[in-house]
């Protein structure tokens, strides 16, 4: 499918087709075509717990207002943003980009230093925690446009309790959840109302300045 038709279509679905499973493999080749997402230096900030399993995602929906489209949808992902994928992640990105002859040996140390130098030392800081989570949201945007593209419907999630995702799924507290997305395929019979507002151009364009 054409890039922009599938942002054109791409809709947030409040019905899923409970009887219809995401297959695996495709799940997996989504989630690789996700991972191409932009992020700062290259660091990738976030993880994804992926959920199949009946019984995991009514534990889910208990966490997430009672959303029945949690629990129909063929799967759902809990984002996680992680604010020390700074440190984490730094050295395999620079040995690829060596590797690669985009960076030469003898600058490594310099620009390890540089993502340090632009979001902080501390990893609790605010500075990283926006880090983790713009970066995670490229993903999850990347995701949702894939997704349409491979014939699957999606809705992103900020309506839970994040303390109890945590608890439930076994995430570190200096983790953030930024939002659950449900994947599958549309109810059977259900017609999609018209767009909703969309502000017009002119409403949030500042030419130069604001």
């Amino acid at each position: 499918m054409n890039v922009l038709v599938a942002i054109h279509e791409r809709r947030s679905i409040q019905f899923f087709d409970p009887q219809r499973e995401v297959d695996p493999h495709l799940l997996r080749e989504l989630l690789e075509t996700a991972n191409l997402a932009p992020s700062s230096f290259n660091l990738q900030p976030w993880d994804v717990i992926t959920l199949q399993d009946r019984e995991n995602k009514k534990k889910l929906r208990a966490c997430a207002f009672d959303q029945p489209k949690v629990e129909e949808a063929g799967a759902v992902l809990i984002l996680v943003a992680n604010p020390r994928g700074v440190e984490e992640h730094i050295d395999p990105v620079l040995d690829r980009m060596i590797e690669l002859g985009y960076l030469k040996p003898e600058a490594r140390e310099k620009t390890r230093g540089m993502p340090f130098g632009l979001y902080g030392q501390d990893p609790d800081s605010v500075s990283r925690k926006l880090f983790a989570v713009k970066n995670a949201a490229l993903f999850a945007m990347n995701l949702m446009v894939a997704a349409r593209g491979y014939g699957l419907e999606t809705h992103p999630m900020d309506g839970f309790q994040e303390d109890k995702v945590k608890e439930a799924f076994g995430i570190p507290q200096d983790r953030l959840v930024p939002m659950l997305i449900a994947v599958g395929h549309l109810k059977p019979g259900t017609q999609l109302l018209p767009r909703g507002y969309r502000r017009p151009v002119e409403d949030f364009v500042h030419p130069e300045r604001f």
